[in-house]
């Protein structure tokens, strides 16, 4: 059996890519449950698929325990932490909804994603080409759901201006470029708290992905020499070998 789930996770083949993908799906439907369930008012059957989605993760979570060779290091990792976490916050509702207060951190779940990008790197070469880009977007998108999610939390029930999901993501993006439109605000001083740590942390995130989008800091190019894939935008020797080469460039930035 851990023979069986480890191909699953960790092998190399067919199969064993798409076992991997389905888990990123699954993971990004329950993003978009989470959202989506934010309109409505709670009903068993949101409940029910809670329930559902929390033994999927406690599934996984299980499995990737079983097969973890240095089982203590297992727990130190991040991505366990979040999994510890949204599987609470899905399964707290069975034992009453005292513990309601821990659906806010199920948006971390998306971090688990993050266990794919070594893969996404050997499969996709358009992945390979883009990756600074594509993990800079990824943050910006964990900070953006985790924080809408927290806003959601404390506000809602509290705040008449936040009414469901999309005010709380609403306020987020607003401030986050420092729009403020001024027609939402956060109340009472674990709301502007929360404003600036989503105006001091965001914005340091929003600028290094217009950074990456409009002036990258490196660029792919194989040395002939040496092989070096990285270099900066206006190199002209390889900084590993000092072999001549010669990148597309339109001069220095």
């Amino acid at each position: 059996m851990l023979q069986r789930l480890r191909h699953y996770y960790e092998g190399d083949s067919r199969d064993a890519q798409i076992f991997r993908y389905a888990i990123l799906i699954f993971d990004l439907m329950t993003i978009g449950f989470v959202i989506v369930t934010s309109f409505f008012a709670r009903h068993d059957w949101i409940e029910v698929v809670d329930a559902l989605i929390g033994l999927v993760i406690v599934a996984d979570f299980t499995a990737r325990f079983a097969i973890a060779g240095r089982k203590l290091k297992f727990w130190t990792r991040p991505a366990t932490l979040a999994d510890v976490v949204a599987m609470v916050s899905f399964l707290a509702p069975i034992t009453g909804e005292s513990f309601g207060f821990l659906r806010i951190l199920r948006t971390l779940r998306l971090l688990h994603t993050y266990q794919l990008m070594a893969r996404l790197r050997q499969d996709f070469t358009l992945f390979r080409k883009h990756e600074e880009i594509i993990l800079a977007a990824i943050n910006l998108g964990v900070f953006l759901f985790i924080m809408t999610g927290l806003i959601y939390a404390t506000q809602y029930g509290h705040n008449a201006d936040i009414r469901n999901y999309a005010d709380a993501l609403y306020f987020t993006v607003t401030t986050l470029t420092t729009t403020g439109f001024g027609d939402i605000t956060l109340q009472g001083t674990t709301g502007r708290l929360l404003s600036v740590a989503v105006m001091i942390f965001g914005v340091t995130l929003f600028l290094r992905l217009a950074q990456v989008l409009f002036r990258p800091t490196k660029v792919r190019y194989e040395c002939p020499k040496c092989g070096l894939s990285l270099h900066d935008a206006d190199a002209v020797h390889c900084k590993h070998c000092g072999e001549v080469v010669h990148i597309d460039t339109e001069g220095l930035y």
